[in-house]
């Protein structure tokens, strides 16, 4: 019995933890440096650049676990996006930008 309670205690906390951090994650059209970081500013995200590639990072729900990224490598010829919710971003402004019920926001 105790092996039963065990095993749904712990089938129960992993789909919790599964449930929360559901994401997107795809490839898209690289952009240059100086355009992710016009649109990360205007996102209100993070930038970063170094010799291996650059990106942006935002809070996109504005809650804990709603990180968007996009990245990009020197050596890749896409760069990556992971979006909450299950997203497909179709620009690097709606990859880093506020989600308005569960839609992209372009007024940013």
């Amino acid at each position: 019995m105790r092996i039963l309670i065990v095993l749904l205690i712990l089938v129960a906390t992993f789909d919790l933890s599964i449930g929360s951090s559901v994401a997107s994650e795809t490839t898209m059209r690289k952009s240059p440096a100086e355009e992710l970081k016009s649109v990360c500013d205007k996102a209100g995200g993070s930038f970063s650049q170094d010799a291996g590639g650059y990106g942006c990072g935002t809070n996109c729900e504005g809650k804990p676990g709603t990180d968007c990224v996009l990245a990009c490598k020197n050596n890749e010829k896409n760069c990556f996006a992971q979006v909450p919710d299950r997203a497909r971003p179709t620009s690097p402004l709606n990859a880093v930008a506020d989600f308005v019920k569960g839609t992209r926001s372009t007024n940013v």
